[in-house]
This record gives C-alpha cells, structure tokens and sequence, in this order.
C-alpha cells in the first residue's frame, strides 16, 4: 500500500519537529513524490547529509511503501532586516 503525503509528513516532523515540510504527488498515484524540507537541522550539514536525515526519518520505507521521492532541503532563510 503506497504512502499518503500527510504519513511522510509526519514521519519527517516526527525526526525533524521544526521542519516545514512541502510535498507534491508528481504522477497522482500516491507513489512518486516531491519534497521539500527546510529544517534549521540542516545549517551546516552537506546536501548529502541532509537528505540522510530525511531519508532516516523515512524508517525504511523508501524503496517500499514509499516508491520514488525526489527530495530537496535546505535551512531557513535570515529574515530580511529593513532600516
């Protein structure tokens, strides 16, 4: 049974609690998904280690339930200050 986007949103919040997660059903069958996932987590980290995270919090359902993720991350913006 494939995964729905709200139960791989909850999987990354559950590893990654002040993340923003954003995902599209790329084909609509509810087995090929995009994702972006912006996480104060990830300041400092390669892109590589931060797709491990996220990939972590998918507890190995990647490959399974869950069949194609193209996945992009990164770290919160700095507010832009105004004077």
């Amino acid at each position: 049974m494939p995964m729905t986007a709200p139960d791989i949103i909850t999987l990354i919040k559950s590893a990654l609690p002040d993340a923003e997660v954003e995902i599209q059903d790329l084909a609509g069958d509810g087995d090929h998904y995009a994702a972006t996932v912006v996480s104060q987590t990830f300041q400092g980290k390669s892109r590589i280690q931060q797709h491990q995270l996220v990939y972590a919090a998918l507890m190995g359902k990647m490959g399974g339930e869950l069949h194609a993720l193209a996945l992009t991350t990164k770290t919160p913006e700095a507010p832009t200050k105004f004077y």
